[in-house]
């Protein structure tokens, strides 16, 4: 089994940074898209943004011009540096990855983290 582990959440004010880390870990062949995908109570979760293996990435609206999503692919973990935090930027982050866990499968499989919670606030 594949085994996504995030870290980095906290409690920030309006206005602060957050890096958060999402390291996978397991029976990993290769892995393509990675992304972080975010909820609060009471909301349906949504994406922020996608990084493909080669790099490409796409964000929210919402977020755009204020996160960043990288990857280091030789550490199977990618990151969020969120700058300019907005008390609706409040939720839970899950980091989620497209997984080929051998290379004579026939495709890759969707695995999800435990989330951690990113709270700004005064």
């Amino acid at each position: 089994q594949v085994q996504l582990v995030e870290s980095g959440g906290g409690l920030v004010q309006p206005g602060g940074s957050l890096r958060l880390s999402c390291a996978a870990s397991g029976s990993i062949f290769s892995i393509y898209d990675m992304g972080w995908y975010r909820q609060a109570p009471g909301k349906q979760r949504e994406l922020v943004c996608t990084i493909t293996s080669g790099g490409s990435t796409k964000y929210a609206d919402s977020v755009k011009g204020r996160f960043t999503i990288s990857r280091d692919n030789a550490k199977n973990t990618i990151y969020l540096q969120m700058n300019t935090l907005k008390p609706e930027d409040t939720a839970v982050y899950y980091c989620n990855a497209d997984v080929l866990i051998g290379k004579f499968q026939l495709s890759t499989q969707q695995y999800w983290g435990q989330g951690t919670q990113v709270t700004v606030s005064s």
